[in-house]
């Protein structure tokens, strides 16, 4: 069973993640994404997914750091992602290197690249240094799970 907040692989029928003590009881396959906004008043206002996704393509965070649900439409032909407040996809956590991954827009498609980071770049839970996204691929940043969707 993998934990959803750190990726780490824990034995089947555990309660909290081994390495980052998280609570696994509730963690279920085909989990949907919710986005959401917080509205003027401070409360949780859900977002509909299909306006973002219709301006081309998101980053939405699944798990870690608290922000699940937060997305990132992903525009331009560059966007770097990591724990420098200059990122276009900033994810403050020691787990995410400053300048830990790149989404470029090649000839065939969005690509993301690590730039070397200490903990690395997953996809679809296989560590990558380069890798052209498909609606629906899992990337893990350090403790981030973000789904890529693209219309």
């Amino acid at each position: 069973m993998h934990c959803p907040e750190c990726g780490f692989v824990n034995a089947e029928g555990a309660n909290y993640c081994q390495k980052c003590g998280s609570y696994l009881g509730d963690v279920t396959e085909g989990d949907t994404t919710v986005t959401y906004q917080l509205d003027e008043t401070g409360e949780l206002k859900p977002v509909d997914l299909e306006p973002v996704v219709a301006e081309g393509a998101a980053l939405v965070i699944r798990s870690g750091g608290g922000r699940s649900g937060e997305s990132f439409a992903i525009s331009g032909e560059r966007m770097t992602i990591g724990r420098s407040p200059e990122a276009e996809v900033f994810l403050d956590d020691v787990t995410v290197s400053r300048n830990h991954a790149l989404l470029v827009r090649r000839r065939d498609g969005l690509y993301i690249d690590d730039l070397g980071s200490l903990n690395g770049t997953y996809v679809n839970r296989r560590r990558i240094e380069s890798h052209k996204l498909v609606d629906g691929d899992e990337l893990q940043i350090g403790k981030y799970k973000l789904t890529y969707l693209e219309k």
